[in-house]
């Protein structure tokens, strides 16, 4: 398997969320900074290498045929909006995802600025989110989030595409969605009512009894299961944000995955239904307000770029020739005579 990006990594300590559509005909742009991602991370890094600066690039669907020649990845497509009886999730424009996290908002702010100084006049900035840890890893809400996230080999093999897709193995799929939350209601319900909407106690962040646990619960909502009773996981590295002068707080949530069907599938319960469950309760005080799937393509893809499209068939064509060469067994007899002019034997076979 290629090296993959570090999609995997210990909680963050401040991230930033760069989601940007590409402007026609600033694809070379693009191209450029893509490549040289890896080493503007490096630059910003080294003035505090223990604080694990990165940075993971995520390419949607519309932009990738734009961007590159070849093969494409197998199970990129554009995010799919979701509209339940109740509540709906929306699809929002985004051709790339940056996702920069660090234990240090310094770091972050610096990388993402050096990013959308290389691209500027070259995107437009669809969403910009700047989150941060809150407390013992708690969204807004007051719950842990991302407890369930796998570890080890088994967050390896939830989210890494593997053999399906050999030319992209060691690749990921992202899924990112804003939620803004209405703390005033939220806020407003008992403690222990709030543990029934999530599905875990608050305080001890444990899982309610599958008898106590509603169905519509987020965490009932979330567990998703494959046709022999396993349980299907993603890598949650959500993080909460907020505009106190707006009265905006929300979670940003991205969920990576070894296949984005997973992850659809989640949103298809939460906010289509299942079983007895109308929706997701949660969504009943957190909308979301974007939607949007990128792929997230090995380091080695990023440091050397497939050809742009139409380069490779330029490169591949023939260049025609102005004068084809003669056939050596044809003009074997093509000497001057002793006049200047050519022999009569040299007529044979000449293109006139």
């Amino acid at each position: 398997m290629a090296e993959p990006q570090a999609v995997i990594s210990r909680p963050a300590g401040a991230t930033v969320f760069l989601v940007v559509t590409v402007t026609p005909g600033h694809e070379d742009t693009v191209r450029g900074l893509l490549e040289d991602v890896s080493g503007l991370r490096r630059s910003v890094s080294f003035r505090a290498p223990g604080d694990e600066l990165g940075c993971v690039v995520g390419i949607g669907s519309a932009a990738w045929d734009r961007l590159f020649s070849g093969p494409r990845p197998q199970e990129l497509h554009p995010f799919v909006e979701l509209t339940g009886r109740r509540h709906r999730a929306p699809s929002t424009p985004g051709d790339l995802l940056f996702h920069v996290r660090a234990r240090r908002t310094d770091l972050c702010f610096e990388l993402a600025r050096l990013i959308m100084e290389r691209l500027d006049g070259a995107v437009t900035v669809a969403d910009e989110v700047h989150g941060f840890k809150y407390f013992d890893d708690r969204d807004l809400l007051g719950f842990v989030d991302g407890s369930e996230n796998p570890e080890g080999p088994a967050a390896d093999d939830a989210v890494f595409v593997g053999d399906e897709d050999p030319a992209f193995a060691g690749g990921s799929y992202v899924i990112v969605q804003k939620y803004l939350h209405d703390l005033r209601a939220w806020n407003a319900l008992p403690s222990d009512e709030q543990e029934r909407v999530i599905g875990r106690t608050k305080l001890a962040n444990v899982e309610l009894p599958d008898d106590v646990k509603p169905a519509d619960s987020h965490v009932a909502l979330n567990t998703v299961t494959d046709d022999n009773g396993d349980e299907r996981k993603i890598v949650r590295e959500n993080m909460p944000f907020g505009t106190l002068g707006e009265g905006e707080f929300g979670t940003f949530f991205i969920g990576y995955a070894r296949t984005p069907e997973v992850t659809e599938r989640m949103l298809r319960n939460m906010f289509l239904g299942a079983g007895p469950a109308p929706h997701d309760r949660i969504l009943d005080f957190s909308t979301a307000i974007t939607g949007c799937l990128f792929h997230v393509p090995p380091a080695g893809f990023l440091d050397d770029l497939p050809a742009a499209p139409g380069e490779r068939e330029a490169r591949e064509e023939p260049a025609p020739d102005d004068e084809p060469a003669p056939d050596p067994a044809a003009t074997a007899g093509e000497r001057p005579a002793a006049n200047g002019s050519l022999g009569i034997g040299s007529l044979k076979g000449v293109r006139t």
